[in-house]
């Protein structure tokens, strides 16, 4: 990849990352400096030497109704030679989390987690997720702005205790979506969460389904 379409990449990596997480509650801004910041603003002041150094990328951001509850995102390089990504890094991370007060990480991947670095990931998050991962490939564009693509929001406890109360349903009466849809995974949703679907039809109007993680 040439250096003006790795630029253009990571701009467009970076803006999805934005929406990502702001569309999860965490701070972004509609600004020209934030989220709307131009390709020429993100060269200035991104780029050394003419090309994009991915660390410089890295994003903390507090929840908007939690501002304790903050998040790291850091853009990993693997190894020149086969672009893998161990568990040195793994462990850099965790510590990162606990040194710094971090509750989530997540990484963007230019390259791959070696099969010892996924197992070291499993391992961390068996009883909660602390570490996420996307390549960069996944987020050059916003699947969640696809014409075909419904809205999912994610229900607090509450309306997902009151919806089950409405309907008089237990949790595994719901359909089902797995954590690892292209969906479920940018919004960041967690086993036994309760995500309501809305799809808009010309013909039949407004249709809501939800679904269960799992």
């Amino acid at each position: 990849m040439n250096d003006d379409k790795n630029i253009q990449h990571l701009f467009k990596v970076r803006r999805t990352v934005l929406q990502m997480i702001r569309d999860r509650g965490y701070v972004v801004f509609d600004s020209k400096d934030d989220l709307n910041i131009s390709r020429s603003s993100f060269e200035e002041f991104y780029m050394k030497n003419h090309a994009i150094c991915r660390k410089s990328l890295e994003i903390k951001r507090p929840r908007w109704d939690n501002p304790e509850n903050r998040i790291l995102i850091v853009f990993v390089e693997g190894e020149k030679d086969k672009m893998n990504i161990g568990v040195k890094s793994i462990r850099l991370f965790c510590e990162r989390i606990k040194n710094e007060g971090f509750s989530r990480v997540l990484m963007i991947l230019n390259g791959k987690l070696t099969p010892h670095a996924k197992q070291a990931v499993s391992s961390i998050n068996s009883n909660n997720d602390l570490i996420e991962y996307f390549s960069e490939n996944e987020l050059i564009v916003n699947i969640t702005h696809h014409m075909l693509v419904p809205k999912h929001e994610i229900l607090s406890k509450n309306e997902s205790k009151s919806l089950l109360e409405r309907y008089s349903i237990k949790f595994d009466h719901l359909p089902k979506i797995l954590k690892n849809d292209p969906v479920a995974k940018y919004l960041g949703l967690q086993r036994s969460e309760i995500v309501k679907i809305t799809r808009v039809s010309e013909t039949s109007g407004k249709f809501i389904t939800y679904r269960i993680c799992i």
